[in-house]
C-alpha cells in the first residue's frame, strides 16, 4: 500500500468525515455529512401511517428518497423534476439507502409509523451514496430519539449502526473511500454497505477495465471493513457529543 493518491493520503485512508447533526430545526432528525468535498444533507421525518401493504400489519416502515442539487457538480445538472421525473440512478441510490437502514431497523419497535430520510447532495466528489447511507443513519437515530423522548417508544429500534464506503482498484493499487478522480480512472471500484458487527448488508462491485481477481476483491473487502469500522466510531462520537 504505496501508491500516492490526492493529498498524500495513504491508500488504506479515508477522506476528512464530519458529521453535524441536528442542522435542521424542522426534522426529527437531522445530519450534514461530508466525505471529503462530498457534502449531503439527511433529513429524517416521523410520518404518522405507513405504505398501504403495511396497514393494521403493526408494522412500520423506513425508507429514504435522494437527490443531487443542480450544482452538486462542476457543471449545472437540470432538476429531475424539471425533466419529467427521476432518473434510473437516483432510483437505484435510494432503494440502496432504505435497504441499508431497514436492514438494521426493528420494523416492529415502533408501530405503524414511516420514517422518510432524505438525502440531498450538496456538493459531489465521488461516493455520494456511502456518504448517503452513513449520514442517514444518524438522521434515523435521532428521529426515533425523537419518538422515544415524546413517549411514542421506550426504546431505539436500531440493532446496531450501518456505514459505507466505496473501494476501487486504481493503477494497480486498492484505495479506499474513492474521490471523483480516483472512481473516474478505477480499473474496478465497489460500494460495500457493513455493520457495526461486519456483517454485510450489500455490495455493488463493477471491472470498469477488466475483470478483476477473487483476491483482489478480499482486499478491497478488507479495506471497507477498516473503513466502515472507523465510520462506526465516528457515527457513535458524533450522537456522544449531541448528548444521544
Amino acid at each position: 500500500m504505496t501508491a500516492k493518491r490526492n493529498a498524500g493520503r495513504a491508500a488504506d485512508s479515508l477522506r476528512t468525515i464530519s458529521f453535524d447533526l441536528g442542522v435542521n430545526k424542522h426534522a426529527e432528525g437531522s445530519c450534514l455529512v461530508k466525505f471529503g468535498d462530498t457534502h449531503v444533507l439527511c433529513l429524517a421525518t416521523v410520518e404518522d401511517s405507513v405504505p398501504p401493504w403495511l396497514k393494521n400489519s403493526g408494522k412500520g416502515w423506513v425508507t429514504a428518497e435522494y437527490g443531487m442539487l443542480p450544482r452538486a457538480t462542476n457543471t449545472r445538472t437540470a432538476r429531475e423534476a424539471a425533466k419529467g421525473g427521476q432518473s434510473g440512478r437516483t432510483q437505484e441510490i435510494q432503494r440502496l439507502v432504505g435497504r441499508a437502514l431497514r436492514a438494521v431497523t426493528d420494523i416492529r419497535g415502533f408501530g405503524e409509523i414511516q420514517v422518510r430520510v432524505d438525502c440531498d447532495v450538496i456538493q459531489a466528489d465521488g461516493g455520494t451514496r456511502t456518504a448517503s447511507i452513513t449520514g442517514a443513519y444518524l438522521a434515523l437515530y435521532q428521529a426515533f430519539m425523537t419518538m422515544k423522548r415524546l413517549g411514542a417508544i421506550t426504546k431505539i429500534p436500531l440493532r446496531e449502526p450501518v456505514a459505507a464506503v466505496s473501494c476501487g482498484l486504481v493503477k494497480g493499487a486498492a484505495f479506499l473511500d474513492l474521490d471523483y478522480e480516483e472512481d473516474s480512472g478505477a480499473q474496478a471500484d465497489a460500494n460495500f454497505v457493513l455493520t457495526a458487527s461486519n456483517k454485510i448488508v450489500e455490495i455493488q462491485g463493477t471491472a470498469e477495465d477488466h475483470p478483476f481477481a477473487e483476491e483482489e476483491f478480499l482486499a478491497l473487502l478488507a479495506l471497507a471493513k477498516k473503513g466502515t469500522a472507523e465510520l462506526v466510531v465516528m457515527q457513535r462520537a458524533a450522537l456522544a457529543q449531541a448528548g444521544l
